[in-house]
């Protein structure tokens, strides 16, 4: 029998794992919900493996691809549960089209080669900081449905969510209040290890621009917190400042990576 190589693995599991997604991507209003969320189940493991495969596979890799792609996966992971509590919030449609973007984007740019005699505690270092870029994504699908239903509601049409505009912004809240204890142990983390993680001497923080941007984004959550705790900050206002502190955040590894990566056709 003759075996699949790990780069013809990985292809077919990304094509799997895009059919998977696509399927009630493109076909959800006429499946069922039980058999949707068995879809987007199924894919959610192969992308899984997808990842898994990029990260501990012969060769493992990581890039600004696969860290948007891991991303989104956590996003998976929060609506899987989050639709066991509130089966009827309407996002399979988004949530399959994300995955299947996403499996795509990783499949065309899967990375740099990681080196192997990197520090046992960068795993830790980007695991939580993987984490705190899915609960903030969530975050910001839960404020685009928000601010969708609102929009319908104010043209006098039925809100497609599916939920209350105020059960909405609650979760939304919940999931930047996740994502703000992952970052603060990320950036924690990164100076209690940063000797380890950077290689050098007292190197206990790397003044870099993934640093200032995780800074911005923190300072910028710890705002929207302090903001909708002590001000009552919501709607429209809570959303901006979402939007900006997720930017911040994206640039300042994803967005580095990318340009780093595709534009400038460097490793570092």
């Amino acid at each position: 029998m003759i075996l699949a190589s790990p780069s013809e693995l990985a292809m077919w599991l990304s094509v799997l794992t895009a059919i998977a997604y696509g399927i009630p991507a493109l076909v959800a209003d006429r499946m069922g919900p039980s058999l949707t969320h068995r879809y987007l189940w199924l894919a959610w493991l192969l992308h899984g493996c997808t990842w898994g495969l990029g990260l501990w596979g012969e060769t493992p890799r990581f890039g600004f691809a696969p860290a948007l792609s891991v991303t989104v996966w956590w996003v998976l992971t929060a609506y899987a549960f989050e639709s066991q509590y509130f089966p009827q919030l309407k996002a399979r449609w988004a949530m399959a089209t994300l995955g299947s973007a996403a499996v795509a984007l990783a499949w065309f740019f899967p990375g740099q080669p990681l080196q192997l005699s990197a520090s046992i505690w960068l795993p830790l270092h980007w695991a939580l900081g993987i984490a705190s870029y899915g609960m903030f994504a969530a975050a910001v699908v839960h404020a685009s449905l928000m601010t969708g239903a609102e929009i319908e509601i104010r043209k006098g049409n039925e809100n497609q969510s599916g939920l209350p505009l105020l059960t909405l912004e609650r979760l939304m809240f919940r999931f930047v209040m996740l994502g703000f204890i992952l970052l603060t142990f990320t950036l924690i983390a990164g100076i209690v290890f940063g000797e380890q993680l950077y290689g050098a001497a007292g190197a206990h923080w790397k003044w870099d621009h993934k640093t200032v941007f995780s800074i911005l984004s923190w300072l910028t959550f710890g705002a929207l917190l302090l903001g909708r705790y002590l001000l009552g900050w919501r709607g429209r206002r809570a959303v901006r400042v979402l939007y900006i502190g997720s930017a911040f955040l994206l640039l300042a590894y994803a967005g580095s990576r990318f340009v780093l990566e595709v534009i400038l056709d460097r490793t570092s």
